[in-house]
């Protein structure tokens, strides 16, 4: 990744790299960077695989969602359908996979929105963000250690349930920052047949 030339003065450098945990998702690396000021500091992060999340978008207008138990939060959370990337895996190949296999449906159209880096402090996760329409129910395939109700909602009702702080997950709130310009007209997609 190239860095602006007016931007250099921000720049922090490597001077090393160290592998604290390596777990069979995730990864934790601590590195000794050189900031501007010439200061040698730590920085340690989580390494992640990267990611994708689905706003499929039913015939009737309304969304499809997922209820789903977080470990690490103890919360019953609702998300928009999304899944972790596989090694070399396409972002689009994993959006149509996680699709399916959450939630049974598949889609006649996709179209890439834009990606979303999570938590740019601490993490080098970035989610792939994806419209799907033309869906069709089918059987769901779900991994024998993942439990999830599928439902739909209407666009007012979820952004009801945002407002009143019912929906909190950071991927599934800037969905909604797509999914409001995006059926405003404001944000133009580009639908491709799957």
């Amino acid at each position: 990744m190239s860095i602006d030339p007016q931007e250099l003065h921000l720049l922090e450098t490597r001077e090393s790299s160290e592998l604290v945990y390596d777990g069979r998702f995730l990864k934790v690396r601590r590195d000794m960077v050189r900031l501007p000021n010439e200061h040698v500091v730590s920085r340690e992060y989580v390494v992640h695989p990267g990611a994708v999340v689905v706003i499929p978008l039913l015939d009737d207008g309304r969304v499809l969602l997922e209820r789903q138990y977080r470990y690490p939060i103890e919360r019953v959370m609702t998300e928009f359908p999304a899944g972790k990337l596989d090694p070399g895996e396409d972002p689009l190949a994993c959006a149509k996979r996680e699709l399916l296999e959450e939630t049974g449906y598949t889609a006649a159209q996709w179209a890439r929105a834009g990606a979303l880096h999570l938590a740019i402090a601490y993490s080098t996760e970035i989610i792939h963000i994806y419209f799907a329409r033309g869906l069709s129910a089918g059987e769901r395939r779900l991994d024998a250690d993942e439990f999830l109700d599928v439902h739909g909602a209407t666009l007012p009702a979820l952004l009801q349930a945002c407002q009143r702080g019912e929906v909190t997950d950071a991927k599934t709130l800037t969905c909604m920052l797509w999914l409001q310009n995006a059926m405003s007209g404001a944000w133009e997609l580009d639908w491709q047949a799957a």
